[in-house]
């Protein structure tokens, strides 16, 4: 909750006028609390994982497939409208009711402790961009990349991680389409970068939103020529993970879920290179 009761005694207490950002964020949160704040959290999850698959699902289910199919990583598979909304509505379910909606709350005490704030001012873009989500990005991909891996494993597999490999053929709702306790250590490392790091609540919303778009964006099941994640660097993306979920239980490529140097410096890269490098070489011959 913002301490200051009008305006005029927030700008006092910066020493300046309000940016529209501030002043914004200022009649939103100036008389709400903290918890309430972190509550939302659950909306921007939801709404993120809720519509940003959409124009991809209706590009695969309402364009012409010739269209389609040359950006299409697995053009032999095609899923039905129904398999689209029971992956939607099983995950949803799971995320309201048993992970999301009762636990993502749980963490709170931990990462208000650390330092989470939701006061004036408002973090500026390099603070952001530089010092916080890059070094979440990263504490994930590491974390997540061995947590991920582990999950391959006989018994974890068996009873865990298998019902994410389900879709072979991954779609965007697909991203979180797992077990609630894969949901639970899954998400562990997001919120430790948060406590390695403190950010401000925004910041922490953007977190959460850009991860959830990652998650969609590396299961989407196509790769387009002019994406614009081509330009990130070490970034993934969907044709890295598609080919991980191809694989099925016995996928030994492509575990982090950001970048690819993880899998370059342990050695879960080999197989995925092989691959490429038959697809190029039945390209030149053909």
């Amino acid at each position: 909750m913002i301490s200051y009761g009008t305006t005029e005694a927030a700008e006092d207490a910066l020493g300046r006028a309000m940016t529209a950002a501030e002043a914004a964020w200022f009649r939103h949160s100036g008389s709400m609390p903290d918890y309430c704040l972190y509550m939302e959290s659950l909306v921007i999850l939801l709404a993120a994982y809720s519509l940003t698959p959409l124009p991809l699902a209706l590009l695969e289910l309402c364009a012409p497939a010739k269209f389609t199919m040359p950006y299409k990583l697995q053009p032999k598979v095609w899923l039905s409208p129904a398999a689209f909304l029971r992956c939607y509505a099983d995950t949803a379910r799971i995320l309201v009711l048993l992970t999301i909606g009762p636990l993502l709350y749980l963490p709170y005490p931990v990462v208000k402790t650390a330092g989470i704030r939701t006061g004036l001012p408002l973090p500026s873009a390099g603070e952001v961009a530089a010092a916080q989500l890059l070094v979440y990005m990263l504490v994930e991909d590491y974390l997540g990349y061995w947590l991920h891996r582990l999950l391959h494993w006989g018994w974890a597999y068996d009873n865990i991680h298998y019902i994410h490999h389900k879709y072979q053929a991954p779609m965007g709702f697909a991203a979180a389409h797992s077990h609630w306790v894969e949901l639970l250590i899954l998400g562990f490392p997001a919120f430790f970068g948060t406590v390695i790091v403190p950010c401000h609540m925004t910041t922490f919303w953007l977190w959460f939103a850009i991860r959830g778009t990652v998650a969609i964006d590396t299961h989407s099941g196509f790769d387009f020529p002019l994406s614009p994640t081509k330009l990130i660097p070490f970034y993934g993306g969907a044709k890295c993970h598609d080919y991980h979920h191809s694989g099925g239980r016995w996928s030994q490529s492509n575990f982090a879920p950001f970048f690819t140097f993880c899998d370059y410096i342990y050695g879960t890269h080999k197989g995925y290179r092989h691959h490429m490098a038959s697809l190029r070489k039945l390209k030149e011959e053909s």
